[in-house]
Order: C-alpha cells, then sequence, then structure tokens
C-alpha cells in the first residue's frame, strides 16, 4: 500500500472568484501563494537567506527569527479581547498582516501548511482523520497510529530540515509530549527538539536558544488558548483568562529575545462555539446512512466516503437534508474551487472525502457510533471557512539593537 504523495491529480483548480461562489454565503477560501499560512515559513526562509524560497509576505532580511504557533487564536478572537491580550492588540496595531489559515482549518494540517510551507493538497495531511487508503480505517493524526510511517504518510522535506540544509540552527521549543509524535514527525521534523512544558521557563529558554546563533530559526508552540477553548468555549471567563496567559507569555518571550531578531506569532485558525440545536446526528438520521461507507475529518469539516456508484444519490440526500446550514461539496468540486491548494496530489485526493460538508453557521455533523463523545462535546471547535475559523494573525515584532 502506498501513502506517499502520489502524482498530482489531474483537475482544473479555478480558485478565485469562482471558488467563492461555490462556497457561497458565510465561507471564505484561502489565500494560498498571497497571505496564508503555509506562505509564513517560506517567507522567514527566504529573509534568512534561503534559496529558491517564495517571499509572498514580502518579509525583509534578517538573520534570527522566532516563529511562535499560538494555537486557536483567530483574529476575530484577538481583536474583540483588547483588554484581555493588551500585548498582543499592540502588535496587531503596530505590524501585522491577516492570514487565511487553509482548508481545513484544522490543527493537523494547518500544523503542517506551516510546516512543510504549501497546502494540504501538497502535503497530503487533509485533515484531523483521514482514511487510509484501500482500508475502511480512518488515521487520527494527533493520536497516530504506529504501524504508519509519518515520513511515507508526509514526504514532503518541511521548512525546518530546508533551513537546517542551508546552515541555519534550527529548534523547536514545545512541551516534551510532542517530541516524536506522528504529528510532529510529519509536520515539524528538523533540527533540535527542546521539550519544555512551563510556559514561562519555555519563553526563556526561546532567548536562551537564540543568543549566539546566527543565523537561527526557532520554533515555538503554545496550546493553552485552543485547549481551553475546546473545553469552556471561546465565549468563556476561563477562556479571557486563557488569552490574557498567552499575552503575557508572548510579552515575556519578546522582552527575552537577543537583539535584532525577529518574532513571527501566528495561529492556526480560529474558533468558535457550536449551538447545540445546529448539531446534526447521522445515527439518528437513516437518511444520512444510504450509501455512506465511512465517515471522517471532523464535526466541521466532515469527510464522507460512499460507496462505488452512490455519490450522486447520496449527494443529493446530503443537500437536501442539511439545508442551508451547511456546505456539501463534492471531491472535484472541493479541488476544482482551490481549497486545497493548486496541486493536489493522487493521496490528497483519497483522503479526502467523496463529499465535504462544511459548516456555515455553528452547527456541525457529528455520527456518535464512530466519533468519541468527549469530541462531540466540546464547546469550542473549528474545521470550517467561516471568517471565525479561516483568519488568523501574524504578528510581527522585532527586538532592538544591541
Amino acid at each position: 500500500m502506498s501513502l506517499g504523495p502520489g502524482p498530482a491529480a489531474p483537475y482544473r483548480v479555478r480558485g478565485g472568484a469562482a471558488a467563492t461562489e461555490v462556497l457561497g454565503a458565510g465561507l471564505i477560501p484561502p489565500r494560498y501563494g498571497e497571505a496564508a499560512l503555509s506562505d509564513v515559513l517560506p517567507s522567514v526562509l527566504a529573509g534568512l537567506g534561503v534559496p529558491a524560497e517564495r517571499n509572498a509576505l514580502n518579509l525583509g532580511p534578517q538573520r534570527r527569527v522566532c516563529v511562535l504557533l499560538l494555537d486557536g487564536l483567530g483574529w476575530g478572537l484577538l481583536r474583540a479581547h483588547r483588554s484581555q491580550a493588551p500585548f498582543l492588540n499592540q502588535l496587531a496595531d503596530d505590524s501585522s498582516i491577516v492570514l487565511t489559515a487553509g482548508f481545513p482549518t484544522t490543527t493537523t494540517s494547518s500544523l503542517t501548511s506551516l510546516g512543510v510551507g504549501v497546502p494540504a493538497g501538497e502535503h497530503g495531511m487533509t485533515g484531523y482523520q483521514m482514511r487510509i487508503p484501500g482500508s475502511t480505517r480512518v488515521l487520527n493524526a494527533l493520536q497516530w497510529d504506529g504501524r504508519i510511517d509519518p515520513r511515507e504518510w508526509q514526504p514532503c522535506r518541511t521548512a525546518l530540515q530546508r533551513a537546517e540544509t542551508a546552515g541555519i540552527r534550527v529548534t523547536s521549543v514545545a512541551p516534551a509530549e510532542f517530541a516524536g509524535s506522528g504529528l510532529t514527525e510529519a509536520a515539524l521534523r528538523g533540527g533540535r527538539y527542546l521539550g519544555v512544558d512551563d510556559p514561562a521557563a519555555r519563553a526563556d529558554a526561546v532567548g536562551q536558544t537564540m543568543r549566539g546563533a546566527d543565523p537561527s530559526l526557532t520554533y515555538v508552540y503554545y496550546g493553552d488558548v485552543d485547549r481551553t477553548g475546546h473545553v469552556h468555549g471561546c465565549e468563556s471567563p476561563e477562556w479571557r483568562r486563557a488569552l490574557s496567559a498567552a499575552d503575557a507569555f508572548v510579552s515575556r518571550l519578546a522582552g527575552g529575545l537577543p537583539p535584532d531578531s525577529l518574532l513571527a506569532a501566528t495561529a492556526d485558525h480560529g474558533m468558535l462555539d457550536i449551538d447545540r440545536s445546529a448539531v446534526v446526528d447521522v445515527a439518528d438520521n437513516p437518511a444520512l446512512q444510504v450509501g455512506v461507507e465511512l465517515l471522517a475529518g471532523e464535526g466541521r469539516c466532515r469527510y464522507v466516503h460512499v460507496r462505488p456508484g452512490a455519490e450522486r444519490d447520496v449527494l443529493a440526500i446530503w443537500r437536501e437534508e442539511l439545508g442551508n446550514g451547511f456546505c456539501v461539496l463534492t471531491r472535484d468540486e472541493t479541488i476544482a474551487t482551490g481549497l486545497l491548494g493548486a496541486v493536489v496530489t493522487t493521496a490528497a485526493a483519497e483522503r479526502v472525502g467523496d463529499l465535504v460538508v462544511l459548516a456555515r453557521g455553528r452547527g456541525a455533523v457529528f455520527d456518535r457510533r464512530v466519533d468519541s463523545s468527549r469530541v462531540i462535546a466540546l464547546v469550542g471547535q473549528h474545521g470550517s471557512l467561516t471568517p471565525a475559523e479561516m483568519l488568523v494573525p501574524l504578528l510581527l515584532h522585532r527586538s532592538g539593537s544591541g
């Protein structure tokens, strides 16, 4: 069984206005190659002098760069909470770019798009749960399956590897539990991994790591905002406290950077709180079970794999049953509208459902027979292409000269 990318699928990608028309109200397409999450590290590498890297974000020359990933901190959430995040919002006021995360707006895909520097159609990490070719099993990219080699599943060289090859000292500073995980190996392999669990110690470790390293690239992960939003919702007091803690973390990190360093802080997706009255459970709807072989993806970006020959009927049923609260696309429509990028490998196409179901509002599609009760119960969720989920910040801060 081949898990690698295979050749690019023979699809004509249109994108642009065509994508907006197909998606309809409430959803926005990614801006790959202009202002997307996948453009961040190639632009950083170009600024560091790495040959053949595209600088879509027009980042200037630099010698030391820290790229910080604030999991779950969408642009809208950040700007709506100025009092809880004064430092981050000051950065947003002074020097920021609004990016689109990419498709789908989920951590596993977005971290890989950031880490590799290409959209999901090329790197193949197309979702939280992806069908394993030739089977009725799914790969959960956060839990991983030890029988699958993450370097074969995602064989593209990462930006960290490319930087290291170019002679740049590369370090990842993140919780120890993620060292060597399937997702880390797929999305962010390369360089030295420094496992630091305490946020304050992590912030301090970044400055210590970057001192004396010229040129250097340091990747940092901060996940408490996302974790709190999932459990308590991003409209909760707990979430606001988590945002304040994140603001303090970034302020401490920025203050400890060596002179002439660039901090580029971004996010993998935004988030919104689910409306339980808009949740559809396939287990309660026999019509939605007709012709369906397997569900993958997640609640707000559901991949529906159908039995051979049943796609047209299943498409008509799902569109009728779900109505205007969801956008139901075929695989061909998903690819042709450019949601996966300009290059779509055969493997990536196979890992997307025959149907792709995107929530327009605050709903989701679950199946309690296959989705865990813990995941269904999450308050804050993401995955679709609403502005709340799709738009993320790129905040830039340069430390003073020495």
